[in-house]
């Protein structure tokens, strides 16, 4: 065995702490191997021998030692600069591919994979991906659905509506209702296979159109309740006994608020006639392309994923039967929707999104 050095004096606090990380079952590997070696050489044991007990190098102890009596316990944790694994990539690459990736498109494809981007910058497919995952890029997928309203109106649209959901009036019923156009009744040209151990079910991919339907839905914002109606159409002439149905649900002495979109129906001479004559009625307008806006779509989409997607419907009355099924159901123990957005905040992601557009359209 090599002479021993000299001991490594510790306080009290410092053994402590170094006893304590030494036997660490959560702490790092290199925190308590630094913190065994420390130990050690507190009890004057030569650095070669440290070295083999702990499984490092002579110079790594001495190392370690040496920084310990510069600094003490204050940086026991952290890497010393310029130590560690040096990057591969250099950073010059790394902006190519993030640059990349933001503002072009590989010839001939509408966006890059990790494949084409390696070919482009020359690194590996696995390089590329880590790049992308660092900086939360995915350019393999796209938003459904994005478009800013351009109704004139759109901030003093939105602040009525978000109004209504977040202080809806006394004495009055808030509904968000809508249409749900051409729901088809599918038949498959198989039946579905079931479900067993291993194996999902399964549905066909081919169908049988026979005919179709039209929704209308005003979903209850406190309560969940929908009143539905599916009609052959959905002209003005359909809106109007749906509105007549509404007046005949709700009790008496209750204003009626209603959240629906521009569509020319609810806008229709005879419409305002008819509200004329029913002044408890009042219609709130969603901005232009802002469907989202209304909490019924949210509820359409359900009774889709729910009742309709993997339906098998032989006829138009199978639909409709499946359709008030689910409302009598969803009633019958209804959730509210609550919407707890406000306007400001609303407003402040939008007025983000078009100065992001603006700035897609002057490149």
């Amino acid at each position: 065995m090599s002479n021993p050095a000299p001991a490594l004096a510790l306080t009290d606090a410092q053994r402590t702490v170094l006893e304590a990380l030494a036997a660490s079952q959560v702490a790092s590997h290199r925190e308590v191997q630094r913190a065994q070696v420390l130990l050690m050489a507190a009890e004057g044991l030569a650095n070669e021998w440290i070295a083999r007990v702990v499984g490092i190098t002579p110079g790594t102890v001495r190392s370690w030692r040496t920084r310990f009596a510069e600094e003490g316990l204050t940086k026991l944790g952290k890497v010393r600069g310029g130590r560690g694994r040096k990057p591969v990539i250099p950073q010059s690459t790394i902006d190519e591919i993030v640059e990349l990736t933001q503002n072009s498109k590989p010839e001939g494809h509408t966006h890059w994979s990790v494949r084409t981007m390696a070919a482009k910058t020359g690194v590996s497919p696995a390089q590329v991906q880590r790049i992308w995952s660092a900086r939360g890029l995915k350019p393999h997928l796209v938003t459904k659905t994005f478009k800013l309203s351009t109704d004139p109106k759109f901030e003093e649209k939105l602040i009525d509506v978000c109004g209504l959901y977040l202080n809806p009036p006394e004495n009055a019923i808030v509904f968000c209702m809508d249409e749900k156009t051409s729901i088809q009744a599918l038949d498959r040209s198989q039946p579905s296979l079931p479900m067993t151990r291993g194996r999902a079910g399964t549905m066909t991919h081919d169908y049988k159109r026979n005919g179709t339907t039209t929704l209308f839905a005003a979903l209850e914002v406190a309560t969940g309740k929908v009143i539905g109606s599916c009609v052959p159409k959905h002209r003005h002439d359909e809106f109007l006994v749906f509105l007549k149905t509404i007046e005949k649900e709700v009790p008496a002495g209750l204003q009626i608020h209603l959240v629906i979109d521009n569509y020319a129906t609810h806008k229709h001479a005879n419409v305002k006639a008819w509200l004329a004559k029913h002044p408890r009625f009042h219609l709130h307008f969603t901005p232009t392309s802002s469907s989202w806006l209304n909490l019924v779509e949210r509820w359409f989409r359900e009774l889709t994923e729910k009742a309709l997607r993997r339906g098998v419907f032989h006829s138009v009355p199978d639909l409709i039967a499946k359709i008030e099924e689910y409302i009598e159901v969803n009633n019958a123990d209804p959730k509210p929707l609550v919407w707890t957005a406000d306007a400001e905040s609303i407003l402040e992601k939008v007025a983000r999104g078009r100065v992001a557009l603006q700035a897609v359209k002057q490149n």
